[in-house]
């Protein structure tokens, strides 16, 4: 009975050891991968059931088909506008070509700038513009025959560098209007109007304040090359005046016009520059811009010309403030 008993016992220790957690983690191991398997496979096969795999399908065209991709390929080559194309590539590349012509070095922009300001210092405060244009063509004069004479080695005295003779002597006699506009030097042309008492009969009254380059009432205080600052009453990249003049005027009737409690203008801002006026901002500010602004007490934000400081900090500003403005009398 005893035996019965413990042979009973050992049968069961051996089926508790069949059926132990080593033999179920191997089983559930291989359903895994076998599961993993099977993934792997359909992936595999899946691949070659799109039709861009098709290769040999795809690149299958018949004689007709090429015939006539072969003939519109033609057609739209002769439709492209070939001699315009060409004239269009050698405009610009004679643009390209003038503009390097006048592109001198940053250094010698800067000593051309600073020899102008200086020129134009020297005069009288009440000088006119034709009183400063004059001067600035007696420099140019002066320092293209300069130029010159390093450029054959007979100069020895010249802050002018004899790499620099040749090209700043072409800048100065064929491309000075470009230059000027590079640095931003601009100098008002004063218009001389003459008065007629000869009007012929039935012709109406002609407005001349939007005659160009009127020469301004003493109650404008214009400054050329500066830019007030101030709180905008009119913004001047949708107000655009024809000169300078009218800009002023448009000042003073905003002050007369406005509204109690409204800022009343006594600041304008104008650009005359054709090329546009600089301003470290995102707009682009162009020929015409009108700005008329207010402060109480009225400073400036840049006059004459930008310091080197900044022109460091903002590489595309011109060395020459661009706009004129002014602030009107109370």
């Amino acid at each position: 009975m005893a035996r019965a008993e413990w042979g009973h016992s050992n049968n069961g220790r051996g089926g508790n050891k069949w059926w132990s957690y080593k033999r179920t983690t191997v089983v559930i191991c291989c359903m895994n991968i076998g599961v993993a398997l099977y993934v792997l496979y359909s992936l595999y096969t899946s691949l070659y059931n799109y039709p861009y795999y098709d290769t040999q399908k795809a690149a299958r065209y018949s004689q007709g088909q090429i015939r006539k991709m072969e003939e519109s390929i033609r057609i739209r080559k002769e439709s492209e506008p070939i001699e315009l194309i060409k004239l269009v590539k050698q405009i610009k590349e004679e643009f390209l070509k003038e503009r390097r012509m006048v592109n001198l070095p940053l250094p010698l922009k800067h000593k051309i700038t600073d020899e102008i300001v200086e020129r134009l210092q020297d005069l009288d405060p009440s000088a006119n513009a034709t009183e400063q244009q004059e001067a600035v063509e007696r420099w140019r004069r002066e320092k293209l025959k300069e130029a010159k004479k390093v450029k054959r080695g007979q100069a020895l005295n010249s802050n002018i560098l004899p790499e620099e003779a040749g090209m700043l002597a072409k800048a100065l006699k064929s491309n000075w209007a470009e230059l000027s506009e590079e640095i931003g030097l601009w100098i008002p042309v004063e218009i001389i109007t003459k008065e007629h008492d000869d009007k012929p009969e039935g012709e109406e009254e002609f407005d001349d304040s939007i005659i160009p380059g009127r020469q301004l009432p003493p109650e404008c205080h214009a400054k050329l090359h500066t830019d007030y600052d101030g709180a905008a009453v009119r913004w001047g990249l949708t107000h655009h005046k024809e000169s300078a003049y009218e800009c002023c005027q448009a000042c003073l009737d905003h002050a007369k016009t406005a509204k109690p409690g409204e800022n009343k203008c006594n600041i304008w801002v104008y650009c005359p520059s054709e090329g546009g006026c600089y301003s470290p901002d995102i707009y682009e500010h162009k020929l015409g811009e009108c700005w008329l602004k207010y402060a109480e007490n009225p400073r400036v934000n840049f006059k004459d010309r930008y310091s080197d400081s900044y022109r460091n900090s903002h590489p595309n500003s011109p060395v020459i403030v661009p706009w004129v403005s002014g602030i009107v009398s109370a």
